[in-house]
């Protein structure tokens, strides 16, 4: 004040005012001050007197610092807790938010000589509603810590971590404080870090700007952050050796391991290479050094650096913290010491999709993509934005394919909050490992021992930890579910019902019996599981083809037997996967789980084709086979292509009517060498649909016919009996009487069969080997054998008639 007055008051958030809470008639150097929940008592420590009053009170006995504990309601009693010539602060307890008034309080007292000390304080309520302190003696008083060289307050969390010195290593500890007046040791955990042992650092405990700039000028920078997740880092800048290089490292305690960076700085100005700040965002912590870099380190994932970003230049600039004087006191806030500022810290959405679409680095895309997807969740808008820049970029990732990257991590983030540890079982991204590097960063990682917990019944945060720490004991990388089982086993069940595709024409119950014919291990039980999860799961695919998607974009409704026989076995993989690590969920929560897999798995591959539908304005013509595809088909056809490349990656199955609509637009775009040559590939499928539309629509001009006999002499014998019917021409009737044929001495072998002898039968020409040939179908067509059970016409004299037609047209005769 004007008066050389020190006051006491209290911010409110709301009013943004400050609270009048107490004054000292006198200008004093304050250290810290705490105030209860209820807003009764207020602990004080400070300095008594300045130098110069320090230097004339030598011969007086006389301590340098007091703490106080001074009742406010109303200002009445005034109470010494110390009196002692080292440095004292002071912080309240706060129990759980909606306590009732409480009659005690409890106030932690930590001091330079290196201990911390519990106050219990019991009040009472007079006439006048005043309250006073219960007791004129001491007030009782436990011993928390002591040896301490490192302390540092979670005041959202009510923790304490401290550190003491052990041999050749320091030991971090941790003590919480619950809301029943008890607190216990909880943690313990050996560090490979030294800690200067001549002077205490403190942490969350107020900021005395002289005392603890002299502080820090002599020990370690460090701070132990927490996210929600369960999390535990801890964080500290290091001494280097070289003057342009700056060097901090992670201690990620949840995950048994630290990384240490070295960044090579661009200009060297000794009187601007201060210390690394640190701050905790939650899902991520930054490393922080004004006009240098911000590196953003994934927590969740810190094993691939390719999911943290490190920005320099105007990217890293965050434009109110231009000093080395910062703290995160609380998670997303950046407290500036020397302005006296606390700061809300968020990472921001506009400037996060700015820089992925502006960074030619694949590191930077990556981290960009996985924080965009991670901190922000899923928003309609973040996601239609993504989709475009994965649209514009396809071809230039080099070290990831961003469909895959974006299917997998959007998946991560909407199934993992459903379950707890559903985290640790399904799979983040679709990279095993990663060999980029980051201009400017060195890394290395080393293995840490694994922190010891001890707590019983706790529950949230320390749960949380435990059961990350567990799964990094029986190697977490293993726990995550991965495709190559399911690619294994899908091509192990493709070779087996391969035949049976032959002669599909209708149900899964055709499967299941050919169950017994393979190895013991493919039983009978194991198909008819897989195929009955993929009846089940068809319904959600026909539910969202009928969904707002399918009405933008023309998916048809259609059975698509191999994809239906590759979601069943995902389903059947992932439910046997999370059984085995979540047992105590039960099997009906699993399957619910599996069921929003596969939702969500459709749903986002539906998103991208309708972001894609809009974006080039396409319209349900691409059906219409009479005319060349557009500029704007083209580019969706691209688009499909690599996504089909993506799932085929992942081994993921596609909606229903996504190689019908991929196919489409491949007849309309491509020349028909390029067509034929994608289909031989396996990059375009032969639906029924496509090619019944085909047949039917496409008149028989040359360059027509040319497409149709491509396409039919390239289908499958089962699709190739339903959709051939459909082009009433020679060529095709030629086919059909050869496949015949085929078809019909493929079933006289198998049946094994002695060659049948022919009575005389009566045939309308005399040309023997026709003869021969016809007697002996007719015969076979005797016994029961039938290929084309549907096709009542094609019969021996089918062939017959078909074989004396194409022989006159290869004559240049006339066939009546």
């Amino acid at each position: 004040g004007n008066q050389r007055n020190t006051h006491i008051g209290l911010y409110d958030l709301q009013t943004k005012q400050n609270e009048h809470l107490y004054m000292f008639e006198k200008d004093l150097h304050i250290i810290s001050c705490s105030i209860n929940d209820e807003r009764t008592l207020l602990a004080v420590s400070f300095r008594q007197y300045t130098e110069e009053e320090t230097a004339s009170q030598l011969l007086q006995s006389v301590s340098k610092y007091l703490a106080l504990l001074i009742e406010i309601h109303p200002i009445n009693n005034v109470r010494v807790l110390k009196a002692v010539d080292s440095c004292v602060r002071v912080q309240f307890l706060y129990p759980v938010e909606d306590r009732s008034a409480s009659t005690e309080s409890r106030l932690l007292l930590v001091s330079e000589d290196k201990y911390i000390e519990l106050f219990d304080i019991r009040v009472v309520a007079e006439e006048e509603h005043r309250v006073v302190i219960q007791k004129s003696g001491q007030l009782p008083r436990a011993k928390v810590a002591d040896d301490l060289v490192w302390a540092q307050w979670d005041m959202m969390e009510q923790r304490l971590f401290y550190i003491v010195p052990k041999e050749s290593k320091s030991t971090l500890r941790c003590v919480q404080f619950y809301p029943d007046e008890n607190f216990n040791s909880i943690l313990e955990s050996h560090l490979d870090i030294f800690v200067n042992e001549t002077q205490l650092k403190l942490v969350n405990f107020g900021y005395d700007y002289c005392q603890d700039q002299d502080v820090a000028s002599k020990s370690l920078n460090l701070q132990v952050f927490t996210s929600k997740a369960g999390g535990l880092c801890v964080c500290c800048s290091l001494a280097s050796d070289t003057p342009d290089e700056i060097m901090y490292s992670i201690y990620f305690l949840h995950k048994g391991y630290n990384k240490t960076f070295t960044v090579s700085l661009d200009r060297t100005e000794s009187h601007q290479l201060k210390e690394v700040a640190f701050m905790n965002l939650d899902y991520y912590v930054a490393a922080y050094l004004p006009g240098q870099f911000l590196h953003l380190l994934n927590i969740q994932h810190p094993d691939l650096l390719c999911y943290s970003l490190f920005l320099t230049g105007e990217d890293a600039r965050i434009d109110r913290l231009q000093t080395c004087s910062i703290r995160s006191p609380l998670v997303s806030t950046a407290l500036d010491c020397r302005a006296g500022n606390l700061y809300a810290v968020s990472i921001s959405d506009s400037a996060l999709l700015q820089l992925l679409q502006k960074s030619k680095q694949d590191s930077e895309r990556l981290a960009a993509l996985h924080c965009a997807l991670l901190y922000f969740q899923h928003t309609e808008d973040l996601e239609m934005q993504i989709i475009r820049w994965i649209c514009e970029n396809l071809s230039t990732c080099h070290s990831f394919d961003p469909i895959q990257e974006f299917i997998i991590a959007s998946l991560y983030c909407r199934m993992c909050p459903e379950t707890q540890n559903l985290d640790k079982l399904l799979p983040y991204t679709s990279l095993l490992d990663w060999t980029g590097v980051v201009p400017g960063v060195m890394c290395a990682t080393d293995i840490i021992s694994l922190p010891v917990l001890d707590f019983q019944n706790s529950k949230g945060f320390w749960e949380k930890l435990n059961s990350n720490l567990e799964s990094v004991k029986y190697a977490e990388p293993h726990l995550h579910y991965h495709n190559n089982v399911l690619r294994r086993e899908w091509q192990n069940l493709s070779e087996e019902v391969r035949s049976i595709f032959v002669g599909l024409i209708c149900s899964f119950g055709d499967f299941c019996l050919f169950a017994n014919q393979r190895e013991e291990r493919r039983t009978t039980a194991y198909l008819r599981n897989v195929f009955e999860n993929a009846k089940k799961y068809v319904l959600v695919s026909i539910v969202f083809t009928l969904s707002y998607f399918a009405r933008l974009v023309p998916l048809f409704e259609e059975e698509d037997y191999q994809q239906q026989l590759l979601m069943g076995l995902m389903v059947a993989q992932l439910k046997d996967h999370l059984m085995r690590h979540l047992q105590y969920v039960g099997k009906k929560k699993i399957d619910q789980i599996v069921l929003d897999y596969v939702a969500n798995l459709l749903n986002l591959i539906h998103r991208i084709l309708k972001e894609v539908w809009r974006r080039y304005q396409l319209h349900s013509r691409v059906f219409c086979f009479d005319e060349r595809g557009s500029a704007g088909e083209f580019a969706v056809f691209h688009i499909m292509s690599r996504i089909l490349e993506a799932a085929n990656g992942m081994c993921m199955p596609l909606p229903p009517g996504f190689h019908t609509l991929h196919l489409g637009l491949g007849v309309r775009c491509l020349p028909l060498h390029t067509l034929l040559h994608y289909i031989d590939n396996g990059v375009l499928q032969l639906t029924e649909t496509c090619v019944r539309k085909l047949l039917k629509d496409l008149d028989d001009t040359e360059q027509n016919e040319k497409l149709k006999f491509s396409i039919v002499t390239r289908l499958p014998e089962a699709l190739g009996q339903k959709v051939r019917q459909f082009w009433n021409h020679p060529i095709n009737e030629n086919l059909i009487a050869r496949n015949y044929v085929k078809l019909l001495l493929e079933k006289l072998e198998n049946r094994q069969c002695s060659r049948p002898i022919p009575d005389r039968i009566s045939v309308p020409v005399e040309f023997l080997p026709l003869n021969y040939l016809t007697n002996m179908l007719a015969e076979i067509e005797n016994q029961g054998v039938r290929p084309y059970e549907k096709q009542d016409h094609v019969n021996a004299r089918f062939v017959e008639e078909m074989a004396l037609k194409h022989t006159m047209t290869l004559l240049g005769l006339k066939y009546s």
